[in-house]
C-alpha cells in the first residue's frame, strides 16, 4: 500500500505532466497553424507586389517595357522563390526567368521541394496567371510559378525550430518544476496527516494530554487539527468524570456500609443491646443505600435513548404552584420564605418530567439556603421558549465549579451533612431532562450571595425520544 505522500506527489506529478504536455502539443499545434496562415498571406502580399512593380515597367507613350527592371523584379522574385513569366498584351513573351537562368530556376525549385517534404509538406508547384492592367487598360499577363499552397524559406524554418526549442525547454522546466511543487505540497499535506494518525493512535492509548498545534495555513488541515485537539479534551474530561464518579459511588457507598457493618458486628459480638435507636440508625442507613440506588437508576433511565416523554400541553405556572405547595411544609419547617412571579405559559412537555424538575431545583435550593433565607420562582416566555427561573440568597456556588454543578454526585458545600446535602444527583436528572424535552439549563451564582438557575423550554417539540 502506498503512502499517502507518495500517492499524492505521483497524482500531482501526473496532472501536471499531463496539463504542461497537452498545452505544449496544442500550443505547437496553433502557432504551427498561425504561422502557416501568415506565411501564405505574405505569399499572397508579396505576389500582389510583383503584379503592382510589373505594372509600372510599362511605358504607355512608347508602348515598351522596361527591360533593366523587369529583368530585376524577375530575379529578385527569383530569389524569393518565385518564377515569373512576363508577356505583352499580343501574348509574346517579354522576359522570362527559365529561359533567363533555367539551372538557378531548377536549383531553387529543387530546394523549396526538398525543404518542404522534410516538413512533411504534401503540397507542390502551382502556376498562376495575372492580368496587368495600367490605367484600366489591359498591357499583358504575368505567369507567376511557386510552390503552393505555401513555402517557407530558411529563416521562416530556423524560427519554427527556435519555437520547438523553446516549448521543449518550457515543458521539461515545467515538468521539473511539477515534481518539486508536487513533492512540497505532497510533503506539507501529509505531515499533518501523519501527525494526526500518530495523534489519534496516542489518544486511543489513554494519552489525552498530546496536542497538535495548529498553522499548516491550509484551514482544512487546522480544522482537523483543532478537531483532534477538542476530542483529546473531551476524552479526557470523559476519564476524569468516570474516575471521579467510580470514587464518588465508592465513597457514597463505603459511608453507609461502614456504619452498617460497626452497628451489626457491635450488636452480633454482645457489645452492644440491639435496641430499637441503634436498629433505627441501622434502617436509615438502609434507606440512604436504597435512595442512592433508586437515584442512580432514575438517572440513568432519564439518559437513555429509550425514554419517551409523554407530552401534553402545560402550564408552567400553575405546574409550579402545584409543585411548590406540596413542598410548602418543608419550607415553613426551614423558616424559608417562597415567592412565585409570572404569567402563564403553556408549553409542550411530559407534565411529570418537568414536576420532578421544578421539585429538584426548589429542593437544591432548600437544602444550600440558610435559615431564615428566601426563594424565587419567575415563570416568563420568550416568543419561541418558556422559562422557569428559579432563585435563591443561599451560600452560592464558586465561579470555577459552575461548569460542573450538573455532574453526577456533586454538592456545593462538600462539608454539609449528607442525609441533608443529598447524594448529589439531582442536578444531574434536572439537566437530562431538559436536555431530553430539547430544552436548556443554566446556572449562575456569586458566592455568599445565592444562585439561580434557569431552564427554558421550548413551546412547542417534534415527538420523539431523548437524544
Amino acid at each position: 500500500m502506498k503512502s499517502l505522500r507518495k500517492q499524492l506527489s505521483l497524482s500531482i506529478f501526473l496532472i501536471l505532466f499531463l496539463t504542461v504536455f497537452l498545452t505544449g502539443i496544442l500550443s505547437n499545434w496553433l502557432i504551427s497553424r498561425e504561422f502557416e496562415k501568415y506565411i501564405i498571406q505574405l505569399g499572397e502580399e508579396r505576389r500582389e507586389n510583383i503584379v503592382d512593380e510589373l505594372s509600372k515597367q510599362y511605358d504607355g507613350l512608347k508602348r515598351v517595357w522596361k527591360q533593366d527592371y523587369v529583368h530585376a523584379i524577375g530575379m529578385n522574385a527569383l530569389y524569393d522563390g518565385y518564377i515569373i513569366k512576363l508577356y505583352d498584351a499580343g501574348h509574346n513573351v517579354v522576359w522570362d526567368a527559365e529561359n533567363h537562368d533555367m539551372s538557378l530556376c531548377g536549383q531553387i525549385m529543387d530546394e523549396i521541394s526538398v525543404r518542404m517534404e522534410e516538413r512533411g509538406s504534401k503540397g507542390g508547384f502551382v502556376d498562376n496567371v495575372y492580368e496587368l492592367n495600367q490605367n484600366g487598360k489591359e498591357i499583358g499577363s504575368l505567369s507567376i510559378k511557386y510552390y503552393g499552397p505555401f513555402f517557407m524559406n530558411e529563416a521562416d524554418f530556423d524560427f519554427i525550430n527556435v519555437m520547438n526549442k523553446v516549448l521543449i525547454f518550457i515543458g521539461i522546466l515545467s515538468g521539473v518544476c511539477s515534481i518539486i511543487a508536487g513533492c512540497l505540497l505532497a510533503r506539507r499535506i501529509s505531515r499533518p496527516v501523519t501527525k494526526t494518525a500518530y495523534i489519534a493512535k496516542e489518544i486511543s492509548e489513554g494519552n489525552y494530554n498530546i496536542r497538535f498545534e495548529p498553522g499548516t495555513r491550509i484551514k482544512e488541515l487546522d480544522d482537523l487539527a483543532e478537531a483532534i485537539n477538542q476530542l483529546s479534551d473531551s476524552l479526557g474530561k470523559q476519564e476524569s468524570l468516570r474516575k471521579r464518579l467510580t470514587a464518588d459511588v465508592a465513597h457514597e457507598l463505603r459511608t453507609p456500609l461502614t456504619s452498617l457493618s460497626s452497628h451489626l458486628e457491635a450488636m452480633m459480638e454482645g457489645l452492644w443491646e440491639p435496641t430499637y435507636s441503634r436498629l433505627s440508625s441501622c434502617f436509615e442507613e438502609v434507606k440512604r443505600l436504597g435512595t442512592l440506588v433508586a437515584d442512580l437508576e432514575q438517572l440513568a433511565r432519564m439518559e437513555s435513548e429509550n425514554l419517551v416523554l409523554k407530552k401534553s400541553k402545560v402550564d408552567l405556572l400553575n405546574l409550579v404552584q402545584i409543585v411548590s405547595d406540596t413542598m410548602n411544609g418543608e419550607l415553613v419547617k426551614r423558616n424559608l420564605s417562597f415567592d412565585l412571579e409570572g404569567t402563564p405559559v403553556m408549553v409542550e412537555a411530559d407534565k411529570d418530567r418537568i414536576s420532578q424538575v421544578v421539585a429538584n431545583l426548589l429542593s437544591n435550593a432548600m437544602k444550600y439556603t440558610p435559615e431564615g433565607g428566601s426563594i424565587k420562582v419567575v415563570v416568563s416566555e420568550t416568543p419561541n421558549d418558556g422559562i422557569i427561573k428559579v432563585s435563591d440568597n443561599g451560600i452560592g456556588i464558586p465561579e470555577r465549579e459552575l461548569a460542573l454543578v450538573f455532574e453526577r454526585f456533586y454538592r456545593s458545600d462538600k462539608s454539609r451533612d449528607r442525609k441533608t446535602g443529598g447524594a448529589g444527583i439531582g442536578l444531574a436528572i434536572v439537566k437530562s431532562i431538559v436536555t431530553a424535552h430539547g430544552g436548556n439549563v443554566v446556572a449562575e451564582s456569586t458566592l455568599e450571595k445565592g444562585s439561580s438557575f434557569t431552564v427554558s423550554l421550548p413551546k412547542t417539540i417534534n415527538k420523539g425520544k431523548m437524544q
